[in-house]
């Protein structure tokens, strides 16, 4: 079954209820959406409220991918908020339900946000990646290149350090946005 996607929908207290579910979820699952399991709805709200008061007040923006009416995929436009840079963007909270694993709604969703960034007039897409969980084979496969590390930046636990994988995905016809000048 396929994905049907909506950009913007209204923050309504069921789908706040629903995306905080669904981040719960795939934090429980391992996924790398800013917690380590175990979390609870409680926990996922600390993060979440901040992150829903980006959306309702501006300048962030959501994007949702439903099978029916379950929401499965979630990720998050997130302006950043200074001009020199307001010609990309980063997606944060980028996830799908964990029993939807395998199923390509991970890459439609990308797919999706690509198509989306650049109708929005973005040049490029950054996201950072959790080293260790094989995430950036994920987002190679996509088209989005490695531009840097920031070594051990992620502690998931006391002894257990991880770097944070930079990955940019250039959205313009010229190739050029975000190489490095030789």
């Amino acid at each position: 079954m396929s994905l049907r996607f909506v950009l913007d929908p209204d923050l309504t207290p069921h789908l706040r209820a629903a995306i905080v579910d669904l981040w719960t979820d795939v934090s429980n699952a391992g996924g790398a959406v800013g917690f380590v399991p175990p979390v609870t709805a409680a926990d996922v709200r600390t993060i979440a409220d901040p992150t829903f008061a980006g959306i309702a007040e501006g300048p962030d923006r959501l994007l949702v991918g439903y099978v029916g009416d379950r929401l499965v995929a979630v990720l998050v436009f997130s302006d950043n908020r200074f001009p020199l840079k307001a010609h990309w963007c980063v997606l944060k909270r980028v996830m799908v339900h964990p029993d939807t694993q395998g199923t390509g709604y991970g890459a439609a969703l990308m797919r999706e946000a690509a198509r989306l960034g650049a109708e929005m007039g973005h040049e490029a897409l950054h996201v950072t990646v959790r080293d260790g969980l094989g995430l950036d084979g994920f987002y190679r496969r996509l088209g989005y290149r490695e531009i840097g590390r920031l070594p051990g930046a992620l502690r998931v636990a006391p002894g257990d350090d991880r770097d944070e994988i930079l990955m940019w995905l250039n959205l313009t016809a010229d190739g050029l946005t975000g190489q490095t000048a030789r």
